[in-house]
């Protein structure tokens, strides 16, 4: 029999991206916390336990050795959906064999990868289950399978669910193991948990193997970030959910005082927490019960911080495919879902929230508290060339009306066995392939950027955006939270470092900007360029014409941008 206590322990983190559960960093999710809380909880001592990313691995060789010399190695990956990602690049199937080849001690695999492996991470694939050569895949919980599994001395285990009693302890136990994360503490963002399952039947959809939906009580998840912020955690999530709105009730209706209990008390027991964002809120819940849904919603943008997303499963636009596929809203439906967001929710800070959706040159200098997000999957079971279409009257209705969307995400089906696609497979995307893109494009070009440019317009001030890569002679960042915005600034800054950003143009789907406030005074020619109305010529002429004592002396117009700073005088 193995001693628990004497168990070295290394954890991989592969990432994983599901329909209702992130974890590609700057995002950890909750599997290898938890893991790290059952293995606690099992006997295991908290220093026998080692949590790499893959990323680590991929730069240091060296920390393979953690990997062959663990007495159990637990792997946690999968992506059920397909990204396009910057923070970090999830585990490729050969990757995570390579990991089990190195192992000497038992290795298990669990988390999303047991719903299937295809060649890649990418659309328009097919899967099949594997245990990629690992000695046991947790074919349910992976944390409850590593209790298990420790607790039979390494024999082996039963596949099965943790209850709430074991999340609540596992959660709270497995909190240290953000410490080990490369990005804590200042760019970590922690996707929290509140419940798993749904009560509907998308036919492309993994969320619903986890079965009808199973709550989290509001002192469960409050108790987590509690422990995660005395790790130093200041950025969370409510992520891991099917629709936040229908949370502490039946499983369908939106249930506000459950939202309340739930946010109140993480802004009670974190008052210094620095992003609060959800992902996932079904449009059917708003359209079946307006005025709750509304009321859920106000509680919502009353605690969350500016710039977070309800990402709106749609899928698709064209009734066929709908009734095809088992999707639970129209296009109708979904529109209406989209305005009372707006109107709830869509207000800036310092801007009038009676009067939402805020937008035009009077609205105040910051995202709007919460918009929703538009999912579209293709490759579904009756999709023809007519199906772009209605996707597309869609979004531009949406623009026409005057409403906003924080970004709208377009990928092609992966189908997993066990899902309604898994018959069809990827047939239908890779047929639809050429027109995909094309369509893709001009989503892009006709919504995205017009878009972009009513919900973030010029002078857009984005506090903390971290500076994560150069190119072009440029320095990219992001913000934390749901779904940010990339940030193109001229020259080559710091990396790892933090600004605060105005935005002064558009792409597809990011922006650039310069510093806030620019000091006219030190201001390289390059970042006075991208100033709208300034160019190249201006700039020049701005520079040559320092020092400056106030703005008014290069005009008003730059007032959203810059300030002038008065140099010390010559003694």
């Amino acid at each position: 029999m193995t001693d628990p206590e004497t168990l070295d322990v290394t954890i991989v983190d592969g990432y994983v991206d599901e329909p209702a559960h992130f974890g590609v960093p700057p995002y950890i999710s909750t599997y290898p916390r938890y893991a790290a809380g059952a293995l606690v909880d099992a006997g295991v001592p908290r220093e026998r336990i080692t949590y790499h990313t893959i990323d680590e691995l991929r730069d240091d060789r060296h920390l393979w050795r953690d990997v062959e010399e663990a007495d159990l190695m637990v792997y946690v990956g999968g992506m059920t959906v397909p990204g396009k990602y910057v923070g970090g690049t999830p585990a490729e199937p050969d990757e995570v064999r390579e990991l089990a080849w190195t192992a000497d001690g038992t290795s298990i695999i669990g988390g999303p990868v047991r719903f299937g492996v295809g060649e890649a991470n990418e659309g328009a694939s097919e899967t099949a289950r594997d245990d990629l050569d690992f000695d046991f895949l947790a074919m349910a919980d992976i944390e409850a399978a590593v209790f298990d599994l420790v607790e039979s001395g390494l024999e082996g285990f039963n596949n099965r669910y943790r209850d709430v009693e074991e999340e609540t302890r596992w959660a709270r136990a497995g909190a240290f193991v953000v410490e080990q994360h490369p990005n804590h503490p200042e760019y970590l963002i922690c996707e929290m948990e509140t419940s798993r399952g749904c009560p509907y039947r998308c036919s492309f959809c993994t969320e619903p193997m986890y079965g009808n939906p199973d709550f989290r009580p509001p002192e469960s998840v409050v108790d987590e970030v509690d422990a995660l912020s005395d790790r130093g955690v200041r950025h969370f999530r409510l992520g891991r959910q099917a629709d936040i709105l229908a949370y502490g009730g039946d499983g369908e209706a939106p249930n506000p005082d459950a939202l309340r209990r739930l946010y109140g008390g993480i802004r009670e027991v974190a008052p210094d927490l620095e992003t609060l964002h959800l992902d996932n809120m079904n449009p059917i819940t708003i359209v079946k019960w307006p005025e709750k849904a509304r009321e859920g919603i106000e509680i919502i943008a009353e605690h969350n911080t500016p710039g977070d997303t309800a990402a709106f499963g749609l899928e698709s636009a064209d009734p066929n495919v709908m009734s095809d596929n088992n999707l639970n809203v129209t296009a109708d439906e979904c529109f209406e879902a989209v305005k009372v967001v707006n109107e709830v929710a869509g207000f800036r800070p310092g801007g009038d929230q009676d009067s939402a959706p805020n937008h035009g040159e009077d609205a105040a200098p910051r995202l709007p508290k919460l918009l929703p997000g538009i999912n579209l999957v293709h490759g579904l079971k009756g999709e023809t060339k007519e199906t772009f279409e209605h996707n597309k009257r869609f979004l531009q209705r949406v623009y026409d009306e005057g409403l906003m969307l924080r970004r709208v995400n377009i990928r092609q089906v992966m189908a997993f066995e066990g899902t309604d696609m898994a018959e069809t497979g990827a047939e239908i995307a890779h047929d639809h392939k050429k027109l995909f893109k094309q369509y893709k494009r001009e989503v892009r070009e006709t919504i995205d950027n017009p878009m972009l440019k009513r919900v973030a317009p010029p002078g857009t001030v984005l506090p903390d955006v971290h500076l994560e890569y150069h190119q072009d002679g440029k320095t990219f960042g992001r913000q934390l939270g749901t779904y940010p915005l990339l940030v193109g600034i001229p020259g080559e800054r710091e990396l790892g470092t933090t600004l605060d950003i105005a935005v002064t143009g558009h792409g597809y789907r990011s922006v650039t900007g310069v510093p806030h406030p620019l000091d006219l005074n030190s201001a390289t020619m390059g970042e006075l360029a991208t100033i709208p109305g300034v160019g190249k010529s201006r700039a020049g002429d701005i520079v040559v014409g320092r020092p400056y004592e106030s703005v008014a002396e290069v005009g008003e117009d730059l007032a959203k941008f810059v300030t002038a700073e008065t140099l010390p005088k010559a003694e």
